[in-house]
């Protein structure tokens, strides 16, 4: 039996954690997650995914603050004799007492295919930069962001209409299935890790809110990938100006490249048949759904049926 404990928060972590359950030869002794954080208006407190899951099968779950410094979460880990940790969107940065605590390391979950990628947002970034390929790698953690040893890698296709939301489902299944295949490979020794190449690493920073501000000075694929990159969270926004400013923001929600003639970017072209068309710095995009502030999703067609377009409106870039 392999003697294992897991870190994880978020709920792509869930399909490893569940894998690491459903293995007969993994003995899951430990979990380890962020604290319970408010929600909602009434700011109350919610328990991590990776928390819930845990003590549904009666597995002690720890929620340590900050672990740098956490006698106490090591004690308790060192007490469990531990082979090895998987660590899956998890949130914090393992202290190298607990990297080297069990005899085989720390092994990440991590959604890219390194050394690309590498930091919190890989998922969104692979999209938005236009790969064609994203993927799970298993690595042998080490005090860097994400510089460790790699173990094994496995890719799956983006294409034009994957959403970080659709891509963090799909690679969170991957990752079970790349534990499931690869975890008692390693812990026996067959798997050969390989150092990343430096030369190859890009970074993944923090996606944060005014990501979502659309520059209609992009090319159409541009926004397209932006859009698509930025669903569900925090989503793409664009403040639609009259001959008085601003007259109100809209949250574009889909969005589709299309052949048409190119004016002065963020200028509305005329509604036809339905189609609300804006021109950008390469290219015009179509508004296909979007949604007015407190309202709900709607076809651009429903939306131009009860929204005049008066000439000199645009999108402010």
């Amino acid at each position: 039996m392999i003697r294992t404990g897991f870190f994880g928060t978020a709920e792509i972590a869930l399909p490893v954690l569940r894998a690491l359950h459903s293995m007969p030869e993994v003995d899951l002794l430990a979990v380890v997650s962020q604290p319970d954080r408010p929600r909602g208006r009434k700011l109350v407190l919610h328990p991590t995914p990776v928390k819930s899951l845990a003590h549904q099968w009666g597995i002690d779950c720890q929620q340590p603050g900050r672990l740098k410094g956490d006698n106490v979460t090591l004690d308790w880990l060192a007490s469990l004799r531990l082979d090895v940790v998987v660590v899956m969107a998890y949130g914090q940065i393992l202290p190298a007492s607990i990297l080297d605590l069990p005899p085989h390391g720390c092994v990440n979950v991590h959604t890219s295919l390194l050394p690309k990628y590498r930091g919190a947002a890989p998922i969104q970034w692979a999209i938005w930069n236009g790969e064609d390929h994203s993927g799970v790698t298993l690595m042998k953690m080490d005090q860097g962001m994400d510089t460790g040893d790699i173990l094994a890698q496995a890719s799956l296709a983006i294409d034009s209409t994957t959403t970080s939301a659709k891509l963090h489902d799909q690679l969170g299944q991957l990752g079970a299935e790349m534990i499931l295949r690869n975890l008692q490979p390693y812990v026996q020794g067959k798997l050969q890790p390989r150092a990343q190449e430096e030369g190859l690493a890009t970074h993944a920073r923090k996606i944060n809110k005014e990501d979502g501000q659309i520059n209609w000075h992009q090319a159409a694929e541009r926004i397209h990938a932006q859009v698509r990159a930025l669903d569900p969270w925090p989503g793409c926004t664009a403040d639609l100006l009259g001959s008085d400013g601003v007259v109100e923001r809209l949250k574009i929600l889909q969005v589709q490249p299309i052949a048409g003639k190119e004016t002065e970017p963020g200028t509305l072209c005329r509604p036809d048949n339905g189609r609300l068309v804006v021109s950008t710095g390469q290219g015009c995009l179509e508004i296909k759904q979007l949604q007015r502030q407190g309202g709900r999703p709607m076809e651009a067609a429903a939306f131009l049926a009860g929204y005049r377009i008066k000439d000199g409106m645009r999108f402010a870039t």
